[in-house]
């Protein structure tokens, strides 16, 4: 390539404007999407349901979930932490090798393997059979960033100290979510719509039949309020005895008739003489986030969607609908922390950049030479981009620690033949030209072997197919990519590079400098030739 120095540092720059244009394409993450055999669920409800009709559906929802051939046990359980329209799910999943479908194709078998997404995929559609009620899966991770819990992975909360507005946009805002295609399992922790009986009395009646509301309370906390009226105790335990109701009689407001008051004279009166119910709707719970009112929408990501494409719709789609300046929405848990990453990660690696260039400026007194070292990382920027392009990864916060560590892996080969160089220009009294050269040769072999024992590391990463392998695998995959298209760049790129920035060195000098001339084997000195 030195006979060819123009071409080649051409193709030098168009490697560092690639490495930059894949980093702006490719998809954008957080952390990998795990298999770790654990799949969570939650189940939510119509706000008036009765626990027994919970209770059904949740069996329903089992029956439904032990079908699919990769589950192997599933608990589930009625009732949430706020309000009894919700329940919460758990399912383990055979070991990944029982897992995978296998068929006979021609004269050899195929396997494909089905992951705890694909599992999820195929029973979304089986579960929405469910009348009234709808359970949304999700993968169980190792590594979970942010302490609010959904019945999705992602969450995206509005606030408002006005509860109108909040319940006004809130369901807007959860409408327009359900029609973007890079979104699943969309659904919010609002619980305004339960239903209530009001029990109105007629106080004038009530008075005149000789009804105070002290007995009133009385009789409706013992048919419906589980009294405790006794404790029976045995040599090994105690039972409190318990006085409500025949559960028969407490599934509708109707039993209000059945309940009969005792008046100041003694003589049974029905509670239906001097009152009457009327429904309305409560809220089950109101959520709050720093002492404010707040509605979280929780959804997972479609297959193929990157966490990053997801994040710009969600923010597209709310400013489309308008919102109001009262109510304040952002993103929480782990798609806020990926947010924060997302903005400091090219800071993080430009101040890597830096560190490197100060480090080699003093190591070689020069301004000039560290740069000629940083030339050799755009190519393993671009490595590692394609990778994970073509196996369909995204960048994420492994992948960037994969880039990072490239910096360190790939600039040794060109210190490696820059000392070399160097010492044979001050030793030997050779040109530039003939002394990167002659660094190439020598050190051909130790930075292939280097770069081999580096690439053959981390092949495991990026091939391992065991159980939570997803979490380490970007990192391979960028090791690997980065070190094998530098390796095949950097031998031929970076003498050129050295060459031009050594003319630029002695430009900015003003002229042409003499190296130290080689000694002769009589220990006397020649001069060497110019530059």
């Amino acid at each position: 390539m030195l006979d060819h120095q123009p071409v080649t540092l051409v193709v030098t720059i168009l490697v560092a404007c690639l490495s930059v244009f894949l980093y702006i394409k490719v998809p954008k993450g957080f952390f990998p999407q795990q298999d770790t055999g654990r799949i969570m669920g939650g189940v939510m409800a119509a706000q008036d349901i009765s626990f027994q009709s919970m209770s059904d559906k949740m069996q329903r929802y089992v029956d439904i979930v032990m079908k699919d051939p990769a589950v192997d046990s599933v608990v589930g359980f009625a009732g949430g932490n706020t309000a009894l329209n919700q329940g919460r799910f758990f399912m383990m999943l055979k070991p990944l090798e029982q897992r995978n479908v296998c068929h006979t194709q021609h004269f050899w078998q195929r396997c494909a393997v089905v992951t705890a997404d694909d599992v999820i995929n195929r029973l979304r559609g089986q579960l929405a059979v469910v009348p009234g009620a709808t359970l949304i899966l999700q993968s169980a991770q190792d590594l979970t960033i942010g302490g609010r819990f959904g019945n999705a992975q992602y969450q995206y909360t509005l606030q408002s100290a006005n509860l109108d507005d909040l319940n006004t946009w809130a369901p807007r805002l959860l409408q327009k979510m359900r029609t973007l295609p890079e979104l699943r399992d969309q659904n919010s922790d609002q619980q305004d719509k339960g239903l209530q009986a009001k029990l109105i009395i007629d106080r004038d009646t009530a008075s005149r039949l000789g009804v105070n509301p002290t007995t009133m309370d009385n009789a409706l906390y013992d048919a419906f309020g589980q009294r405790q009226v006794s404790t029976m105790y045995r040599p090994l335990n105690q039972y409190h005895v318990v006085m409500e109701v025949a559960p028969q009689f407490q599934q509708t407001p109707e039993a209000l008739q059945n309940i009969y008051l005792r008046s100041t004279t003694g003589t049974p009166v029905p509670l239906a003489a001097f009152t009457h119910y009327e429904p309305s709707n409560t809220p089950l719970a109101v959520n709050h986030q720093g002492q404010v009112p707040s509605v979280t929408i929780s959804f997972n990501l479609a297959p193929g969607v990157s966490l990053g494409e997801a994040t710009q719709a969600i923010e597209e789609a709310e400013r489309t609908i308008g919102f109001p300046p009262t109510v304040a929405a952002s993103f929480q848990g782990t798609a806020a922390a990926f947010q924060d990453s997302l903005s400091s990660e090219p800071i993080l690696i430009l101040t890597a950049l830096i560190t490197v260039y100060i480090v080699l400026g003093m190591l070689y007194e020069s301004y000039i030479h560290p740069i000629t070292i940083l030339s050799t990382l755009p190519s393993a920027g671009v490595g590692a981009l394609l990778a994970l392009l073509l196996t369909h990864n995204e960048l994420n916060v492994i992948g960037t620690i994969g880039i990072i560590l490239l910096i360190g892996l790939v600039k040794k080969n060109a210190i490696m033949m820059i000392d070399v160089a160097l010492d044979v220009e001050r030793t030997q009294g050779k040109k530039p030209v003939e002394a990167i050269f002659d660094a190439c040769i020598l050190r051909f072999r130790p930075i292939m072997m280097t770069t081999m024992a580096a690439l053959l590391g981390g092949l495991p990463l990026a091939l391992g197919r065991g159980t939570g392998s997803e979490l380490h695998r970007p990192l391979g995959i960028t090791i690997v990519g980065g070190l094998f298209v530098s390796q095949l760049l950097t031998l031929f790129t970076t003498p050129v590079v050295y060459v031009y920035l050594d003319r630029l060195r002695l430009a900015l000098r003003g002229g042409e400098e003499n190296v130290r001339p080689e000694p002769s084997s009589h220990g006397t000195a020649r001069p060497s030739p110019a530059h």
